[in-house]
């Protein structure tokens, strides 16, 4: 059995034999004659330099910042024990895990025996003389040994730094001076459509050079580093650049280069359902990755300002009832303890939309926005409350290290339910044994959802058992007829707006529209 990189080149072999056997037979049939093909070489015309000039000067373009960045690319080989346990680097904080469960096989695994050591290869760069690399961290993960294969094929053992799995960024260390390094652009300016060369190491087959476009940005891959965060999932950003330049296994942790030779992303992931390269490339901001990898040089761990506030994307039905001229920007759920956010002024259902004059679009790129920062600063939010625009300046605290993730609600037996049928769900008073049921400890105002239709309006926007109902359009509701009564008078097509508390005990607001 071949691996796919040595049957792959098996069948370039085999095409390019049977091309020369179809020269060879083709020539037998005197298909080829010399004067026929001298004819064709004095009838071609040759295309006049100012056609070819623009496609010329790309082509330029491209050599100039391959010659230029590639020195400082270098190929990461690792190893790990076959039957090694996840453990923490430096900069990894209580309660984290490794960012696995990538649906891409990165980093590209090597061939193995059955009790040797697991062998995988990515890509990395160099961004200072002293042998700094920033690579992935799901490329450096419990590795017990990581080698450099610089391009000149010089091999260098290097040290982790530190890893973050919330973003995949790490950092990783060779020892010498007078690297080449590359120069560090800015991801805020890449623009949709522009292009962009991948550089690294793919399939293991050394330093490879790809161009393509920035295809999207802020790219979200369903919750991808969060999910196997536990409590802290709520700190992983994924706002990646997306691009369709070819990115492949063992392009992990490789630099995504704009038309100026500056690196503007860490290429991560692909989505594919081959695990090949399938056009979809996602890289990380290099303003995000910059920071990170400052954090982790300076400090061995990750320094994360902290708004102090849950959020959630802008919807059709935000933007009715908070009175919004655009579908942009995030909602204000809920606050943490001690919120910065909170203290300031913001509150529960305030639409952020800027920060520090900056148009604010989705969840990713409001907390990028604010990850670049640093624990004390202050930014400027400015925020729609219901149609009345606010500015409200907010001093960042920092994250902590560690947090208990709430207990999931069992529920097993709900109390019999009333309801509205509208919303796809059955209400009920929240009884001793309903509070008891959803481990409410105590907490018995408003009412309590006990039974959520399957794929209703409800479910599909976030209203589950035991979420717990406090207001319907701003009016507290303390009985089952009074949430009936306000949700009644709404007409098929218009927007409720409920004030919940879900099953984890955050706080939220819920806009949901009737089905006509």
């Amino acid at each position: 059995m071949l691996d796919p990189v040595r049957a792959k080149l098996k069948l370039v072999g085999v095409t390019a034999g049977a091309f020369a056997g179809g020269v060879l037979l083709a020539s037998g049939l005197e298909w080829t004659a010399g004067s026929h093909a001298a004819t064709l070489l004095q009838t071609t015309e040759q295309p006049s330099k100012s056609d070819v000039r623009p496609v010329a000067e790309l082509s330029q373009a491209f050599i100039s910042i391959a010659e230029s960045v590639t020195p400082a690319v270098v190929a990461i080989e690792t190893e790990r024990s076959a039957r090694a346990t996840p453990r923490r680097g430096r900069g990894e904080e209580e309660g984290e895990e490794e960012g696995q469960g990538f649906p891409f096989p990165f980093p590209f695994p090597q061939q193995q025996g059955p009790q040797g050591p697991q062998q995988a290869s990515g890509s990395g760069f160099l961004i200072s003389a002293d042998g700094y690399i920033v690579t992935n961290n799901h490329v450096v993960a419990d590795a017990d040994q990581i080698n450099v294969v610089l391009t000149d094929n010089r091999q260098l053992r290097a040290r982790l730094v530190g890893r973050d799995p919330l973003t995949d960024v790490a950092v990783i260390k060779i020892e010498g001076d007078r690297f080449p390094a590359v120069r560090l652009g800015r991801s805020e300016d890449v623009r949709i459509g522009e292009w962009v060369l991948a550089i690294g190491n793919p399939l293991d087959l050394g330093i490879t050079v790809t161009s393509g476009i920035v295809s999207a940005q802020g790219r979200s891959l369903n919750n991808l580093l969060g999910s196997n965060a536990g409590a802290n999932a709520g700190w992983a950003i994924e706002d990646f650049v997306q691009t369709d330049a070819p990115i492949n296994p063992g392009n992990s942790g490789g630099p995504l280069v704009n038309l100026r030779g500056e690196v503007v992303g860490v290429n991560s992931a692909i989505a594919s359902p081959t695990g090949y390269n399938a056009g979809y490339g996602f890289a990380v901001p290099i303003d995000l990755a910059r920071k990170v990898a400052d954090d982790l040089i300076r400090y061995g761990r990750v320094r994360r300002p902290a708004v102090g506030i849950q959020v959630t994307n802008v919807g059709p039905e935000d933007a009715e009832v908070y009175k919004l001229e655009r579908i942009a920007g995030v909602v204000a759920q809920d606050f943490p303890p001690e919120s910065p956010a909170r203290e300031a002024g913001i509150r529960q259902g305030d639409v952020i939309v800027a920060v520090d004059g900056r148009p604010v679009q989705r969840v990713g790129q409001f907390q990028r926005m604010i990850a670049t920062r640093r624990p004390g600063e202050s930014v400027e939010l400015e925020v729609m409350r219901y149609g009345e625009r606010r500015r409200v300046t907010v001093r960042l605290g920092e994250a902590p290290t560690a947090a208990e993730a709430p207990q999931a609600a069992r529920a097993e037996t709900p109390a019999p339910a009333e309801g509205s049928t509208r919303l796809g769900v059955a209400v009920s008073p929240v009884t001793p044994d309903v509070a008891r049921n959803c481990e409410l400890q105590g907490q018995t105002t408003g009412i309590i959802v006990t039974e959520a239709e399957r794929f209703g309006v409800g479910q599909r926007n976030g209203l589950l058992r035991c979420t717990r109902i406090l207001a319907v359009d701003g009016q507290e509701v303390t009985d089952v007829a009074a949430f009936r009564r306000l949700v009644e008078r709404k007409n098929p097509g218009q927007v409720v707006s409920l004030r919940v508390v879900f099953n984890g005990g955050q706080n939220g607001i819920l806009n949901i529209r009737l089905p006509d």
